[in-house]
């Protein structure tokens, strides 16, 4: 296959992968479980390398364009590290006391909860100057 068209062939590949990262990236701001921002960013990712009007629809959307600029730029406002935070550790919580029977299961969350704790403040925070 020539150089040319297989990135013709993978630009129709990339437009529907990036559409369903977008629905569960969508999905995660209802669901604690899954994460929002990493399927956003593939989502643009896709989309860059796909579709530039889908990229840019993205990146100008009002509610989902945040995540990824924020993102972009390494800052996280006070208040999404404090919610984010708190669902974590609130649903964490709430899958070790209440719904998991396993040790190994308690320790995989709670283990996942603390990496993502950490993970989540290593982001500088955006100061409201």
């Amino acid at each position: 296959m020539p150089f040319t068209l297989y990135f013709c062939a993978m630009k129709y590949i990339y437009l529907p992968i990036g559409f369903l990262s977008l629905a569960l990236g969508v999905a995660g701001i209802f669901l604690p479980v899954l994460p929002t921002t990493p399927f956003l960013l593939l989502s643009a990712a896709l989309f860059f390398r796909s579709s530039p009007r889908a990229y840019q629809w993205l990146l100008n959307h009002k509610l989902l364009g945040p995540y990824i600029r924020d993102f972009r730029e390494s800052r996280a406002s006070l208040r999404a590290k404090i919610l984010a935070l708190s669902l974590l550790w609130l649903t964490s919580l709430h899958c070790i006391f209440l719904m998991f029977d396993a040790l190994w299961l308690k320790a995989m969350m709670l283990s996942v909860a603390v990496g993502v704790t950490l993970y989540l403040c290593s982001f500088k925070t955006k100061r409201n100057d």
